[in-house]
């Protein structure tokens, strides 16, 4: 394996890489088309924000398997195109929280004593006391838009200044809020109320843009802004319209829409606007736990295959994923199973979890039934980390359902695939929690186990079939490990498979189709 750190970072990566066996090259500053022709040897790429992975230089990525991101955001990482590849692109979000958190509430108190203005004035030679009068934050309200991690490390650190504290955020419970001490308002109201607004959200379609004429007009005057989370979420040209009409006292910005900024940026020719480049993370602490982070997830993920912090892959916690693990590998069989006797073109996939399996997080076994299908039907690589993309981008619909129905198992997983031809089903479970057997076809009940090269075969319940069957492959000298059957009445029809040690040849598959009664014959190998 070979790992390739293309962005300056803290030593401490190439340690561990080296450490764990695999082979690190530190090469920094390459050009884009020095990189498309680099990275065509290596399976891992880490990053910070100084190199773009844009969809030319994933395409040139023959080998890659990860992209790590050693910080937050993701924005120099093309997702769609890194997914489409079966590329996992991780980050590490937990590696510089207190030390962002940190900058914004020292920009809130620069920004309340003008500080970095007075410094700049007394080292020009002058002494302008009365001009830099600022304002306490004790006893003022602080509005935090977005209280995830770093916003919550904000709230605490304010309450310690003995600020009252608000917060917009859909997406947090009023118990959870309260836990915080802080009071979940509208937006609007938190506009009307704030002496001050720190921004934590996330730059999305949704945030872009969020602060801009009109919501400023909704703001209460005086308002300070502070923002160390994304660039574009508040619109330039239009905070310094809002400073110049008296409605924002100052602002305070470490991120910006364009970085590093263009000359002509509005922001530089305000007094009022503190600047930072970009200092969020950018303590010694930070970078090297977003190294150690960056680098430990990578190694885990190539040696172990276990996924920690991915964007697009769910990620499964080590000490999960040995529950998890048995039900992964039975979806995926399942998935193979059905994806090599489906007729037709696929439009939906259901996938029905009952018993305790209910009570796990199933989204890896739905991704790995998904995956399972489609590596048997499409001529292309379809991982864990694609498949739930090409099956959107295909238009297959991937329906996942959580039954309470009885079953004869501690824990099922059924997949029903429709396709214009009609319908198939399987249904899987596990013995003794890791045994992976398949307990039903269609409208037939049997156990049998989904390894190796399995015949499967239809036919008409009578007499002398499954003989008949069975002189002709020992004949061919084909041995027979296991049989399981199943049949719905009587007469009626039946199913077997077959556990066979050697795969048959398609002119003994033709054989065995001319035997009486014999409706169909499948050999699938799993």
């Amino acid at each position: 394996m070979k790992v390739l750190i293309s962005d300056s970072m803290s030593s401490r990566a190439e340690e561990i890489f080296n450490s764990r066996g695999i082979e690190c090259i530190v090469d920094t500053g390459l050009t884009p088309e020095e990189l498309k022709e680099k990275i065509k040897d290596f399976d891992g790429l880490v990053v910070r924000s100084a190199t773009k992975a844009t969809p030319e230089i994933i395409e040139a990525a023959t080998n890659l398997k990860v992209i790590g991101r050693a910080g937050t955001g993701v924005d120099n990482i093309n997702l769609p195109a890194a997914t489409k590849k079966g590329i996992v692109v991780m980050n590490t979000p937990g590696g510089n929280t207190v030390t962002t958190a940190e900058h914004a509430v020292s920009m809130m108190l620069a920004l309340s004593r003008n500080i970095p203005q007075a410094t700049a004035s007394m080292k020009a030679g002058k002494w302008e006391k009365k001009k830099f009068q600022g304002t306490e934050v004790t006893n003022k309200t602080l509005g935090i838009l977005g209280v995830g991690n770093i916003g919550s490390i904000v709230a605490s650190r304010a309450q310690g200044l003995q600020m009252q504290v608000i917060a917009y955020d859909p997406y947090i419970s009023a118990e959870a809020a309260e836990k915080l001490g802080i009071s979940v308002v509208t937006m609007d109201e938190l506009f009307a109320r704030s002496d001050f607004i720190s921004i934590h959200v996330p730059m999305t379609a949704e945030t872009k843009g969020l602060l801009c004429k009109d919501t400023f007009k909704k703001m209460k005057r005086g308002v300070r802004i502070i923002n160390c989370a994304r660039g574009g979420i508040v619109v330039e040209a239009d905070l310094v319209w809002a400073v110049k009409e008296g409605i924002v006292a100052g602002a305070a910005f470490d991120v910006y829409e364009k970085e590093p900024p263009p000359a002509d940026n509005p922001l530089f020719g305000v007094d009022e606007i503190i600047l930072t480049p970009h200092l969020g993370a950018s303590t010694l602490e930070a970078q090297e736990n977003v190294a150690v982070a960056v680098s430990e997830q990578i190694c885990d993920y190539l040696l172990d295959g276990t996924i920690r912090n991915a964007i697009n892959v769910p990620s499964v916690p080590s000490e999960l994923l040995a529950s998890l693990a048995p039900y992964i590998s039975l979806g995926e069989k399942l998935g193979n199973f059905q994806g090599q006797i489906l007729a037709g073109g696929i439009e939906e996939v259901t996938i029905e979890y009952s018993g305790d399996v209910v009570d796990l997080d199933v989204t890896p076994i739905t991704i790995a039934c998904v995956k399972g299908i489609l590596s048997e039907v499409l001529d292309m690589n379809v991982n864990f980390v694609n498949a739930s993309f090409v099956a959107q981008e295909r238009g297959i619909r991937v329906i996942e359902t959580k039954s309470s129905r009885s079953i004869d198992f501690a824990s099922s997983i059924t997949i029903k695939v429709k396709t214009k031809e009609g319908e198939e089903l399987v249904e899987g479970a596990l013995f003794g929690k890791r045994e992976a057997r398949i307990v039903r076809i269609n409208d037939f009940f049997l156990d049998a186990i989904p390894e190796g090269c399995l015949l499967l075969l239809y036919n008409e319940d009578k007499p002398g079939v499954i003989g008949n069957v069975g002189c002709l492959l020992a004949e061919n000298n084909i041995n027979i490990a296991r049989l399981h059957l199943g049949r719905q009445a009587t007469g009626g029809q039946a199913v077997s498979v077959w556990n066979i040690d050697t795969p048959l040849s398609e002119e003994l598959m033709k054989k065995i189709l001319t035997i009486t009664s014999i409706l169909s014959a499948r050999l699938i190998d799993l």
